[in-house]
């Protein structure tokens, strides 16, 4: 399976994760940033980590994004949508992904210490499973690496931007 959506969609999708990321960081939370469209680029869902306000460990931007496009759409399998995420999923993202049945990842970020696929958990292409899909990495792996990395340097800084 190919993609459909165009290169020059797939940026201004990721810029809207990317709005998401800097809705996190304005509440303190890891600043990632998810967008779910359908098979014509229309943004169906968006959200953003809350898991530091909500106590939820389950509060990643992929999973709220992902129930939110589900609840949007009247139907649990995203067939034919496509995720859009600011950072390379944890293996639990991944996983919800499979289980949406969604056509297509795309993310910003590597995550060589929970990515799922940089740990070389590919569960997205395993034919065990019922369900794979394409992924596209790196697309403004730059300004997706770079609000992430500002976080945590005033985290580590004790700065406080409020």
């Amino acid at each position: 399976m190919v993609s459909n959506i165009q290169f020059k969609d797939q940026l201004w999708l990721m810029d809207e994760a990317l709005y998401e990321a800097e809705r996190a960081y304005g509440i303190d939370e890891v600043p990632i940033g998810a967008v779910v469209v359908s098979a014509d680029g229309a943004i169906i869902s968006r959200a953003h980590n809350i898991k530091e306000k909500t106590f939820n460990p389950c509060g990643h931007a992929e999973i709220l994004a992902l129930t939110e496009a589900a609840k949007n759409m009247g139907n649990w399998r995203l067939v034919n949508c496509s995720i859009f995420v600011t950072l390379e999923p944890c293996p639990m993202c991944l996983s919800a992904m499979i289980q949406a049945r969604i056509s297509t990842l795309y993310f910003g970020a590597y995550d060589p210490k929970g990515g799922s696929l940089s740990l070389n958990y590919n569960f997205y292409k395993d034919q065990k499973l019922n369900h794979t899909f394409d992924v596209i990495g790196g697309i403004r792996h730059f300004e997706c690496s770079r609000i992430l990395s500002r976080f945590f340097k005033e985290k580590r800084s004790g700065h406080n931007k409020f």
